[in-house]
């Protein structure tokens, strides 16, 4: 039986292979990458892209399967994300003009991650 901590590890370097994975998809999709795995004082966003006048903050999910992952996008951490983008929006005010999009993707095992654009839109 694995540690606690050896399956935090395995965890974690699944979400970077996951991420990585979906950066590639994304820039094959001609996505310019702004910024991976962003931290802010309130909280962390994966990817932060762009494409024409689109500036998308990335979620990326990977579960054993689709549908776990789509389900584990929570309000709570949808709006930590929502308040770490206006952070980066702070921080790089020549995009703040930029049409805002929260995109998620899910990666599971044996599949191509699925995009899912507008995943949802912050509370007004």
């Amino acid at each position: 039986m694995r540690s606690r901590r050896e399956r935090g590890a395995e965890s974690f370097r699944r979400g970077l292979w996951a991420e990585t994975l979906c950066l590639w998809v994304l820039r094959l999709k001609g996505y310019r990458i702004l910024a991976r795995r962003y931290r802010s004082p309130a909280g962390e966003i994966d990817l932060i892209v762009k494409r024409g006048a689109v500036v998308a903050a990335v979620e990326v999910k990977a579960r054993a399967d689709r549908d776990r992952a789509g389900e584990s996008v929570l309000w709570r951490q949808r709006a930590r994300i929502v308040r770490a983008l206006e952070h980066f929006l702070a921080v790089h005010p020549r995009l703040r003009d930029s049409n805002l999009r929260f995109d998620v993707m899910l990666v599971a095992p044996g599949s191509w991650p699925r995009h899912i654009r507008d995943a949802w839109r912050p509370e007004a």
